[in-house]
């Protein structure tokens, strides 16, 4: 029988999914996976588009012009069109099938500068490629015009649970981000929505946001699953690296609660062990992020990650992922 998808997880159903013995709640994860997924893994390339100099103080990026003397993160312009679509087909041929362009505003603003990275999504659609950006706060009119332009998919993380949300960020508001992401969804474009661990969150404040996401209908059709990266210079520096295998819990409860989503073993990934990777692929993980950089931090190497997807017997995805696939 196939497990049934479900809108009305409640948070105590998932923080009893977080406590299960890791071994049977793996075991659970895979059977969904099994029935909902194929054995491909999506291998997705990153690039910041416009580095540093954001006004929003997230306690995590080092990206915050709150913390730039501290990070020694310098603001830059906007890179051009054709430098971006450069770096896409290196990504492409490299063997990427989804490029992501991350932007360091706290909101898109009508100008320039959002019509030429509308121009970087069409050229990177141009390449076959799928093509997502992660902007900031978007309007309902901004998000049509990326809808026109092709874009395959909108990132605007959920970070963390509501409740712990405030300790973490003071600029933007919990709602802020659900009216982007129902902006997105009103305009045809996927959503890509995940959040972070290890920021000093509780088992409730994660079991919180998976039930956030796990409500939403349609389910996120990307849920990006990231441990915190802890930067000298931001407030989250001296905190303590994720323990693996609480990266592999929450990997297999995503996958649970949302059977159709690419779960994407994201930010942290370079921490983690080769058998510490494989157990999150085991949990339910379909995507990781491939490349030399995840926008200011280091990644892990993409012969590496190649060898490990051939050595465990899976598929590199080359299909274009369409909404009505879920």
């Amino acid at each position: 029988m196939t497990t049934a998808i479900r809108h009305d997880w409640t948070i105590p159903e998932i923080e009893t999914l977080l406590s299960a013995p890791l071994l049977d709640l793996v075991w659970q994860a895979q059977i969904v996976h099994r029935q909902h997924q194929d054995d491909s893994v999506q291998l997705a390339s990153l690039l910041s588009i416009k580095t540093g100099g954001c006004p929003e103080d997230c306690a995590y990026c080092p990206q915050s012009a709150h913390y730039a003397k501290e990070t020694g993160v310098v603001k830059e312009n906007l890179m051009p069109v054709e430098d971006v679509l450069a770096k896409a087909r290196m990504a492409r041929e490299a063997g990427a099938s989804r490029f992501c362009m991350g932007a360091a505003w706290r909101e898109v603003k009508d100008g320039k500068e959002f019509d030429n990275v509308v121009e970087m999504v069409r050229g990177v659609r141009k390449l076959g490629m799928e093509a997502c950006v992660t902007l900031g706060m978007l309007e309902k009119h901004q998000a049509e015009k990326l809808a026109e332009a092709g874009l395959t998919a909108y990132n605007h993380n959920l970070d963390t649970g509501p409740e712990f949300y405030n300790e973490i960020i003071s600029t933007r508001d919990y709602d802020d981000r659900l009216k982007t992401l129902a902006h997105v969804r009103e305009a045809g474009i996927t959503v890509c929505c995940g959040g972070i661990i290890g920021m000093g969150e509780n088992i409730h404040d994660r079991a919180s946001m998976l039930q956030i996401l796990a409500s939403m209908n349609p389910h996120p059709e990307s849920v990006p699953i990231n441990a915190l990266v802890a930067v000298k210079g931001t407030p989250l520096a001296d905190r303590p690296k994720v323990d693996p295998l609480d990266l592999v819990r929450m990997v297999a409860v995503a996958r649970i609660l949302m059977p159709h989503a690419r779960v994407r073993l994201s930010a942290g990934r370079a921490e983690l062990s080769r058998e510490a990777q494989t157990l999150c692929l085991l949990a339910g993980a379909n995507s990781i992020f491939y490349g030399e950089k995840l926008l200011t931090t280091s990644n892990n190497d993409a012969a590496e990650d190649r060898a490990m997807i051939e050595a465990l017997g899976l598929k590199i995805a080359n299909r274009e992922e369409k909404a009505a696939a879920a």
